[in-house]
């Protein structure tokens, strides 16, 4: 097979785009997590690791949650973190979705009697086959300093 010109430009232009790439993908379930979860950059800023930020539901956006976790590695992400309150779904369904690692955030919420329970359990309860780190409740800065390590450790 031949190598043309349209073809050499597309790989020059995904190359392009793996270098300058964010590493870390940050999701939340509501803007009223913005908060809480854009402490998870701290850490990846202190690191010089490019993130991203997006708020995604898995209960109201499902396809759009499928969509952004199943071309995350093709964007150059090469981990998420992904924080919830009340039943947590987010981390999960993004795991479901992409074979990055996933790091999940419990969120307190206002609306739960279980004052956080429910988000961890929801986090750290995940199927077979369907992995998710979890870290404490309401820490996001654990997250990325996990998201952190994590990148150290596949350089």
């Amino acid at each position: 097979m031949t190598d043309t010109g349209t073809e050499t430009e597309a790989l020059e232009d995904l190359g392009e785009l793996e270098e300058d790439a964010p590493r870390v993908g940050i999701i939340m379930g509501s803007k009223s997590d913005l908060a809480t979860m854009e402490k998870a950059g701290e850490p990846l800023d202190a690191a010089g690791i490019r993130y991203e930020v997006r708020v995604m539901s898995a209960h109201r956006e499902p396809e759009v949650v499928a969509d952004y976790c199943a071309n995350a590695h093709m964007r150059g992400l090469r981990v998420i973190i992904a924080g919830a309150g009340l039943s947590a779904a987010l981390p999960g369904v993004a795991a479901s979705h992409t074979d990055l690692p996933v790091i999940g955030v419990p969120l307190t919420s206002g609306m739960t009697a279980a004052g956080g329970l429910d988000a961890i359990l929801s986090v750290v309860q995940m199927p077979p086959g369907v992995p998710v780190a979890a870290v404490g409740l309401d820490n996001p800065k654990n997250a990325g300093h996990l998201a952190a390590r994590i990148l150290g450790a596949a350089a």
